[in-house]
């Protein structure tokens, strides 16, 4: 089975994205932007550009929007602990977005069943969520799972998700067997 994944694996068509860095959560193929979050935050805290300091997350006025952000920073800055204290004070825990960075942070921390759990509920709450289903398709690559996450890269196409970041990014990871880290 494994080598007819690999085969199927190596005969998809090469994609050509030169020098493109990659970055998930707005679908942009750019990473997060550095900000004071992690230059001076610690834990559950967030840069609050209005009060100039940072804030903790669960305490503040801060919207979901600008949470989400540092969530993604955070991750992106391997503080995965701290991105996870972050989307515990996101107002709403069942948001797929919120769900799927859950999935994010619980795989990388070495928890695929927890993960996976995460992203099948953001799936569930929207079956176009196309992140979750190339995170949780990475998860797969990282297990050896080479079926299942081909098997997502395929939804993820028929989607409308072709050449998006959640698409190519799972692409690559089947190819290589190196996964995003962020």
């Amino acid at each position: 089975m494994r080598a007819i994944v690999l085969a199927t694996v190596m005969s998809l068509p090469a994609m050509s994205l030169s020098g493109a860095a990659f970055a998930a959560g707005d679908n942009t193929f750019t990473a997060p932007t550095t900000t004071q979050t992690t230059k001076e935050c610690t834990g559950a805290q967030v840069w609050d550009e209005k009060k100039g300091k940072c804030v903790d997350a669960k305490d503040s006025a801060l919207d979901a929007d600008t949470l989400y952000d540092a969530v993604r920073e955070l991750a992106y800055a391997g503080r995965l602990k701290d991105a996870q204290m972050v989307l515990a004070a996101m107002p709403d825990q069942s948001e797929g977005r919120v769900l799927t960075y859950w999935g994010f942070t619980a795989r990388k921390l070495g928890q695929p069943d927890e993960a996976n759990a995460y992203y099948q509920r953001a799936i569930a709450t929207d079956p176009d969520n196309l992140l979750a289903r190339s995170y949780m398709g990475q998860g797969f690559v990282e297990e050896g799972k080479l079926g299942l996450a081909l098997a997502q890269w395929k939804e993820i196409r028929a989607r409308g998700g072709t050449g998006s970041w959640p698409e190519v990014s799972l692409y690559k990871a089947l190819q290589s067997g190196q996964t995003s880290s962020y």
